[in-house]
C-alpha cells in the first residue's frame, strides 16, 4: 500500500471553531449543543445527558457552521482526542472547546481520517503541539490545519474504513442490544414503583400513597440505622496527590470515568498497592453506587462484581448500602429516576458548575418497599445485568481487537489490496 503525506488542509473543506460561549440550554430542544461530555473515547456520540439549544436561538449558535453528517467533530481544549462522526439527521451545534473538519470526499473517505486520528502516529502528533496552560491544555486551531496525516489511495482508503468498520458495527449492535436491556429495566422499574403495578399489587392496601408493608426514608436515616453504610466523599487533593498515579496498579474511577452510567476503564488512572492500601476506606464493592460530585451530577454507575477493590477517587462520592432493608439495585434505579435526577439538581450547589454533597445525598427521600417485591425485582434486574455484562465483555474484546489491527493498517503494515469491497462483491 502506497502512503503519501498530506496536510488536514490538503483533504478538507475546511476546519470550524465552536463557538466561545454558552447559550441558555434546555432539556430538549431543536439540536444537541454537542460538548465534550458528549463525546466519548472510543468515537461515539452519547446524548443520555445531552443539553439542548432552543429553536429560536439555533441561527446564532450556527452562524460559524452547522455540522452536516460526515463531519467530523472533536475536542482541542481541556478533554483533548475525542473524535466523533455526525451520522446522518443529526441535529447539533458545536460547543465550547470543539470544532470539526468538513472532508472532502474527492480526497479522503471521511471514515478513514476517523479512524486515523485514533493511530500512534496521530496521538504522537498531537501530543507534540500540545500546549500546556495555567489551567487547561489545548491544540491551537490555527495550526491544526497543517498537522499531517498518511494517506493511501482512495480504494484502499475504503478497504481499511471497512475493516475497521465491520468491529464498530458489531460493538454498535451491541450497544443497542445494551440500550433495549437498560430501558426494560428502568420499565420495570417504573412499573412497579412509580405506577406500583407490582406482582400481587391488586390484594395489597394503599393507604397513603403507599403500599401496605412499605415506608419512605431519607437515605441518610437508613445509613444511620444499618452497619456497614455510608455516604461518603472520595479523598481530597491532600490525600491523593498527581504523583500518586501509576500505569498499573488499583484503579481510581473519577467522573471522567463515569460513562452511560457505567465505570468505563479507557482513561482509568492507577495507584500501587501502597497508595491504595492507604486509602482502604475508600475501597469500591459491588453494589456500591458512584456518584461525580462536581458537574454533570446526573451520572451515576453501579459497581460490578469484576470491579471489587477499585477505589472512589478524588471528585466522586461513594454510597455503600447492605442489601437491607433496601437492596442497592433497587436504590439505584431510584436515583436514576427522571424526577430524583431533578430533585438532587436542584438541592445542588452552584450557579456555572453543580455540586453534589454527601448531605444532600443522605436527604434523598427513599422508597423502601416489602422484601418480597424487593427480591422479586432484584432477581429480575440481575438477569438483565448478566445479559448487558456479557455483551459489554464482547464488545471490549472487538475493540481490542480492532485496537490491536488499527495501527498495524494506518502504517500500511498489513496489505488491504487484496480485500474486496462490499459494493465489489455486491456487482
Amino acid at each position: 500500500m502506497t502512503l503519501s503525506v498530506k496536510t488536514i488542509r490538503e483533504v478538507s473543506i475546511g476546519v470550524y471553531d465552536g463557538p466561545h460561549a454558552t447559550p441558555e440550554l434546555h432539556n430538549e430542544g431543536a439540536a444537541v449543543f454537542l460538548g465534550i461530555p458528549n463525546l466519548l473515547p472510543d468515537g461515539r456520540i452519547d446524548v443520555t445527558a445531552a443539553r439542548w439549544v432552543a429553536e429560536r436561538d439555533l441561527s446564532k449558535w450556527t452562524r460559524r457552521v452547522t455540522p452536516q453528517a460526515n463531519d467530523i467533530v472533536f475536542t482541542y481544549e481541556a478533554t483533548l482526542n475525542r473524535y466523533a462522526i455526525i451520522p446522518e439527521g443529526f441535529k447539533c451545534c458545536l460547543g465550547r472547546r470543539t470544532a470539526l473538519i468538513r472532508p472532502d470526499p474527492s480526497r479522503i473517505d471521511h471514515r478513514y481520517l476517523f479512524y486515523y486520528f485514533f493511530s500512534p502516529r496521530w496521538r504522537a502528533q498531537i501530543e507534540a503541539n500540545t500546549l500546556t496552560g495555567a489551567t487547561v491544555d489545548r491544540i491551537p486551531l490555527t495550526t491544526f490545519p497543517e498537522f499531517e496525516i498518511l494517506v493511501p489511495e482512495m480504494q484502499e482508503q475504503r478497504r481499511v474504513a471497512e475493516m475497521l468498520s465491520a468491529y464498530d458495527d458489531l460493538i454498535a449492535t451491541n450497544q443497542r442490544r445494551i440500550a433495549l436491556l437498560e430501558d426494560a429495566a428502568r420499565r420495570l422499574y417504573r412499573e412497579w414503583f412509580v405506577h406500583l403495578r407490582f406482582p400481587g399489587h391488586e390484594s395489597v392496601p394503599v393507604k397513603d400513597g403507599l403500599p401496605e408493608g412499605w415506608l419512605r426514608q431519607t437515605l441518610g436515616g437508613l445509613c444511620d440505622s444499618v452497619d456497614g453504610a455510608v455516604v461518603q466523599t472520595g479523598p481530597f487533593g491532600s490525600q491523593l496527590h498527581q504523583h500518586d498515579y501509576k500505569d498499573s496498579g488499583t484503579p481510581v474511577v473519577m467522573p471522567q470515568d463515569i460513562v452511560g452510567d457505567r465505570i468505563r476503564m479507557d482513561r482509568i488512572a492507577y495507584v500501587d498497592e501502597q497508595a491504595a492500601n492507604r486509602l482502604s476506606r475508600h475501597r469500591l464493592r459491588p453494589f456500591d453506587i458512584v456518584f461525580p460530585r462536581r458537574g454533570d451530577i446526573a451520572k451515576r454507575a453501579l459497581v460490578e462484581p469484576h470491579q471489587d477493590g477499585f477505589l472512589c477517587g478524588t471528585g466522586c462520592l461513594k454510597i455503600s448500602l447492605p442489601p437491607e432493608p433496601l437492596h442497592p439495585l433497587l436504590l439505584y434505579f431510584q436515583l436514576a429516576d427522571p424526577g430524583m435526577v431533578k430533585w438532587i439538581e436542584g438541592q445542588a450547589i452552584g450557579a456555572t458548575m453543580l455540586n453534589l454533597s454527601g448531605a444532600i445525598l443522605r436527604s434523598v427521600e427513599c422508597l423502601v418497599p416489602s422484601k418480597d417485591v424487593q427480591t422479586r425485582f432484584v432477581n429480575d434486574g440481575h438477569v438483565i445485568r448478566q445479559q448487558i455484562d456479557l455483551l459489554e465483555m464482547q464488545s471490549a474484546q472487538l475493540i481490542k481487537a480492532r485496537d490491536l489491527l488499527l495501527p498495524k493498517l494506518m502504517s500500511g503494515q498489513l496489505d488491504v489490496s487484496g480485500t474486496r469491497l462490499t459494493e465489489e462483491i455486491a456487482a
